[in-house]
């Protein structure tokens, strides 16, 4: 199983956190001088538009469908040839991403095949993962405080599902992936720090 050195990768439910951290750990870099890519998945690619297409409910598709969109946005997000992460890799920049195939395993994984959601997302690990465990009624709580349209996947009992697929997937990481699990009910500040501290023993 290959690991992408260089290469930091948020998860959580919607509402943990992970685009606050990402963002917060871009800025962190950046007022260090440290070379880096930030992004997110879905992306902002053609395929990754259709993908929030249909999880803000303008687009109606089949579960496994939208299993198939993820697995190809993030095909092209890895290895396109202009923008792709294995490219920006080689250039010795750090890239952070919030979201990774981790989230596939977790949200495609409730409502369909598991072991067809891990082949079509046969892609390789990170050098790091950083999974924000936040309980589920914190992440509605926050979700709605947002003030906009829920998505998707923001339910309650959906998303306890979700958090039980990524539990399971963290036990399978192979060697090589250095995984951090934060108490998503801490501060923010209190989250940077320990992302901080995780990462500098990494020399990252």
């Amino acid at each position: 199983m290959s690991i992408l050195k260089s290469f930091i990768v948020f998860e959580g439910l919607d509402g943990a956190g992970t685009t606050t951290q990402a963002r917060n750990l871009a800025r962190y870099y950046e007022f260090n001088s440290r070379a880096y890519y930030a992004t997110a998945e879905p992306t902002s690619n053609p395929i990754g538009r259709l993908v929030r297409d249909v999880l803000q409910k303008k687009v109606i598709t089949t579960p496994l469908s939208l299993a198939y969109l993820y697995a190809a946005d993030r095909s092209d997000h890895l290895y396109n040839p202009t923008y792709g992460i294995d490219r920006i890799l080689r250039e010795e920049r750090i890239v952070i991403s919030d979201r990774y195939f981790y989230s596939s395993l977790a949200y495609q994984g409730v409502e369909c095949d598991k072991m067809l959601i891990r082949t079509i997302n046969d892609f390789p690990h990170p050098e790091v993962l950083i999974f924000i465990d936040t309980p589920v009624e914190d992440c509605i709580a926050r979700i709605e405080k947002r003030g906009e349209e829920k998505e998707l996947f923001d339910r309650e009992n959906f998303l306890r599902s979700v958090r039980d697929n990524y539990l399971e997937e963290l036990k399978r990481l192979p060697e090589g992936v250095n995984l951090l699990v934060v108490d998503g009910r801490k501060s923010i500040e209190e989250t940077e720090s320990e992302i901080r501290r995780f990462l500098s023993s990494l020399s990252l």
